[in-house]
């Protein structure tokens, strides 16, 4: 039993660093370092986007005959417990227990070999505050779906999980609702920036998650997912409505037109 951290969702600056490396790397040099050719052109590649659930992040770990529940940074357990959420798992460990079931059918990923974690965002309640779902009942939001090897040297890797869900207990999947897809071009990627902030204030106005429910108000933000020689690329856009007066990393709109003269120049 040991923590599977979900990973960090960064900024879309990192993923536009990433990208570019990715696409002008041609070897190493003598010394092991990496050689760029910036000349090389970049990829245009196709996001997609679910809302940003504003919760706390909870995982649930499979190996053999054994589980146990995470939070962001630990593992947890009803007496040690994080809003609740070892807790409710435990309440519906029947329930997670037939999602292995299905991750097995589906994906013909096996148990006896492979370590699954389902994670998601645990929300609602007093969980968080200045949001819609703030509103909800507490409840499961599944994001994703990982694979680890239990060799130790075989990477880690996401699969489909759209399947995973249970309405009737709370258990949602994120893919269910409403979703945003958009198309990015690294070799200008300043020019998808406006089209963010437009999602974003749609997002924020109105949460789309909430509005399911028959709840009204603000929403945080997308995440964004998308992949890229075979690596899973991930970032967040989020406004700062429900962020009070906390200082927020945003996206910001930019001048079109100056960009392009810019680019020509």
């Amino acid at each position: 039993m040991k923590l599977i951290k979900y990973p960090d969702t960064g900024q879309f600056r990192n993923v536009v660093a990433t990208v570019n490396r990715m696409a002008t790397f041609v070897g190493l040099d003598d010394n092991g370092d990496a050689i760029l050719d910036e000349t090389l052109p970049k990829p245009t590649i196709i996001f997609k986007g679910t809302v940003k659930i504003h919760g706390t992040n909870g995982g649930v770990s499979f190996k053999e005959r054994e589980y146990w529940v995470q939070s962001k940074g630990n593992i947890i357990t009803i007496g040690n417990d994080n809003a609740g959420f070892a807790s409710f798992v435990e309440s519906k460990k029947e329930v997670f227990k037939k999602f292995v079931e299905q991750i097995n059918s589906a994906n013909l990923e096996s148990l006896s070999k492979n370590t699954f974690t389902i994670y998601g965002e645990w929300a609602g309640g007093n969980i968080q505050k200045n949001v819609a779902v703030c509103e909800l009942e507490k409840s499961f939001f599944i994001i994703g779906l990982k694979v680890t090897p239990n060799d130790g040297e075989t990477p880690s890797y996401w699969i489909p999980s759209s399947y995973l869900k249970s309405p009737e207990d709370r258990i949602y999947n994120i893919e269910d609702f409403e979703t945003f897809e958009i198309e990015i071009d690294f070799n200008n990627p300043q020019l998808v920036q406006n089209k963010f902030v437009e999602l974003i204030k749609y997002v924020e106005d109105e949460c789309p998650v909430a509005k399911h429910f028959g709840v009204s108000g603000i929403g945080e933000g997308i995440v964004w997912t998308g992949s890229y020689k075979g690596q899973t690329l991930r970032f967040k856009t989020k406004g700062e409505k429900h962020a009070g007066k906390s200082k927020v990393k945003t996206v910001k709109p930019v001048d079109e037109g100056r960009l392009a003269i810019v680019n020509e120049v």
